[in-house]
């Protein structure tokens, strides 16, 4: 079973930066992500890392935020540039496991951190 636990969330205001980590724990891990969730909004991708190194990041992040892996601490870490009011979500970590002895994938998630930008 895979354990993800997320940190490095805070207030901030506009324009600064922020960076969040989350540690992971488990086997079989295929890729690994960050969403997030604002108020009355759905939860939507921000940034995915594949097993093989690939990345994608939703519209909204990208050219701000950066999606690594550091496998020293086995940890994902998000690096959030240039942060906005509109960047204000719980955050959560994301990985995809497959089980032994089967084709379907599981999808776990971090209990989420919470980012706040405001003036």
């Amino acid at each position: 079973q895979v354990q993800l636990v997320e940190s490095g969330g805070g207030l901030v205001q506009p324009g600064e930066s922020l960076r969040l980590s989350c540690k992971v724990s488990g086997s079989k891990i295929i890729s690994r992500g960050w969403y997030r969730q604002a108020p009355g909004k759905q939860r939507e991708m921000v940034a995915t890392l594949g097993g093989a190194g690939s990345t994608e990041y939703g519209d909204s992040v990208l050219g701000r935020f950066t999606i690594s892996r550091d496998y020293a601490r086995n940890t994902v870490d998000l690096q959030m540039n240039s942060l906005k009011p509109e960047d204000t979500a719980t955050y959560y970590c994301q990985a995809i496991a497959v089980p032994d002895g089967g084709i379907k994938r599981t999808t776990y998630w971090g209990q989420g951190t919470q980012v706040t930008v405001s003036t």
